[in-house]
C-alpha cells in the first residue's frame, strides 16, 4: 500500500516536471490574454465536467474573491454552478448544450472562455468552444492526452495548454497548478509584485 501511494506522488511529480518543460510560455501567453481582457472591461467564463467543473469553479472563486493578496474582485463566471440552469437546459434541449447556451446569453466579443477537459472529447465543452467562437470570444483550453476534438476546433488566436500525460488524475493535478499560475500572473500584472505570506484562510 505504501509503495502504491509513493508511486502516485512520483507520477504526479514526473507529470509536473514534464509540464514545466513545455507549458510555461503557453501559461504566460494565456495570462496576458486574460489581463488584456480584464483591462478592457471584459470577463472570463469557465466550464468543465466533474473534476474539471471543480477547477472551473476554483478559478472563478480566486478571481472574484482573492488569490494570495488583497485586491479588487475580478469578473469571472463559472458556468457549472447554477443547477436550475444546467438541469433546465439538459432537460429541454441536451446536456451537450448546457454551457453553449449560457455562453450565447452571457458571452460578449473579446470575453474569454476558459474551457477545461482532460480528454478534449466532452461534447458540451466542444459546443462551448464553438459558441464562444460564434460570440467572437477567445478560448483558453486546458486539455491533456492528444487534445482531441477540442484542440482541432481552436483558432490561431486561441491557446491550448495541453498536459503531456494520458492519465486523468495527473492531468487534473497539473491543471490545478496551471490555474494557480494564471491567478498569480494576473495579480502580478494588474497589481504589482507583493511579498506577503498567504496567512488568510481559503
Amino acid at each position: 500500500m505504501l509503495n502504491r501511494i509513493t508511486s502516485h506522488f512520483s507520477d504526479s511529480i514526473d507529470a509536473k516536471i514534464r509540464s514545466a518543460e513545455t507549458l510555461p510560455p503557453l501559461i504566460a501567453q494565456a495570462s496576458e490574454l486574460i489581463v488584456n481582457a480584464l483591462m478592457n472591461e471584459n470577463k472570463i467564463l469557465s466550464c468543465g465536467n466533474g473534476g474539471s467543473a471543480a477547477d472551473a469553479q476554483h478559478f472563478s472563486s480566486e478571481m472574484l474573491n482573492r488569490f494570495e493578496r488583497e485586491r479588487p474582485s475580478l469578473p469571472a463566471i463559472s458556468l457549472t454552478t447554477d443547477s436550475s440552469v444546467l438541469t433546465s437546459i439538459a432537460n429541454d434541449y441536451s446536456y451537450n448544450e448546457v454551457f453553449a447556451r449560457q455562453i450565447r446569453a452571457l458571452g460578449q466579443t473579446e470575453d474569454i472562455l476558459l474551457a477545461i477537459s482532460t480528454s478534449g472529447k466532452s461534447p458540451n465543452i466542444v459546443q462551448a468552444v464553438q459558441a464562444a467562437h460564434d460570440r467572437e470570444m477567445t478560448v483558453i483550453a486546458l486539455t491533456g492526452k492528444d487534445g482531441s476534438n477540442m484542440a482541432r476546433l481552436l483558432h490561431s488566436e486561441d491557446i491550448e495548454i495541453r498536459v503531456p500525460s494520458t492519465v486523468t488524475a495527473r492531468i487534473q493535478e497539473v491543471h490545478l497548478l496551471v490555474i494557480h499560475c494564471l491567478c498569480d500572473l494576473i495579480d502580478e500584472s494588474l497589481f504589482g509584485i507583493v511579498d506577503q505570506p498567504d496567512d488568510l484562510l481559503k
